[in-house]
This record gives C-alpha cells, sequence and structure tokens, in this order.
C-alpha cells in the first residue's frame, strides 16, 4: 500500500516570513499585526467562492492563531464583509505567495513559513495546518 495522501500544497518553500505584517483596510486605515503566535495568511482575490468563505465565512476553526486575511488588490465585494480584508501587495510578495487563493502559515519562534497551499474552505485549510500546529 502506498502513503501517498492527496493535499493542496506541496513542501513549503523554505522561507522566513517578516515580523511585521503591514497593510491598509479598504479605506485606507493602516493596519499592522507583530506575529508572537502562529499566524495564517490567507490571500484572497475578487470574484473567488473559496476566498468569499474566508471573507464572510466562520472562522472559528483557527482559534489560537492569527489570521490576516490579504489582498493585493482592493475588491468592493468585500466591504460590509464579516471579516477585514487587508490590502497589501507588499505582504503577499515578501511571502512569496503569487497566485491567490493561496495559505501561508508562519511559525513565531522561527519566523518561517510552516504550511503553505491552495484555499479552497477555511475546514480544508484547518485540516491541513491542524498536524503542524500539534507538533
Amino acid at each position: 500500500m502506498s502513503d501517498f495522501r492527496a493535499r493542496s500544497f506541496d513542501p513549503p518553500r523554505d522561507r522566513t516570513a517578516p515580523r511585521l505584517l503591514r497593510g491598509c483596510s479598504l479605506e485606507g486605515e493602516k493596519r499592522q499585526l507583530v506575529i508572537d503566535r502562529p499566524t495564517l495568511v490567507i490571500a484572497v482575490k475578487p470574484l473567488c467562492d473559496g476566498c468569499r468563505q474566508f471573507v464572510d465565512g466562520d472562522l472559528s476553526v483557527f482559534h489560537g492563531i492569527d489570521v490576516v486575511i490579504a489582498s493585493a488588490t482592493p475588491s468592493e465585494e468585500w466591504r460590509g464583509a464579516s471579516h477585514s480584508v487587508w490590502v497589501s501587495p507588499e505582504l503577499l510578495e515578501a511571502l512569496g505567495v503569487t497566485a491567490p487563493p493561496f495559505f501561508v502559515l508562519i511559525d513565531p519562534t522561527t519566523l518561517r513559513v510552516l504550511v503553505e497551499g491552495a484555499v479552497f474552505s477555511p475546514a480544508q485549510v484547518a485540516s491541513e495546518i491542524g498536524p503542524v500546529l500539534d507538533r
């Protein structure tokens, strides 16, 4: 029997993340977060069903970690959403995210990317990062 397991990501590319995440709200207000606990960055784009589940969905499956939803460009479709979307092309570039929808989980101690992959739903991302967080 093979030990092959389907998943949405390849092994993470070995790279660091910035300690301070920066962006702005859709209204232009500055946002920042110092990484001091596991941090999940969800890169979203307009007109994306999987992204919409993060912008308006239940994110309670991510208890104990910080979640930042970020986009390279603003979109009117996110106004009035349940969760704030940061606009920060610089953040996505610093994390090596080139094609949303995508997620990156950052370790607060080493500032290394632990897990990364395609975004389909909050439950899917939670199941993929869970084993790393349980170590």
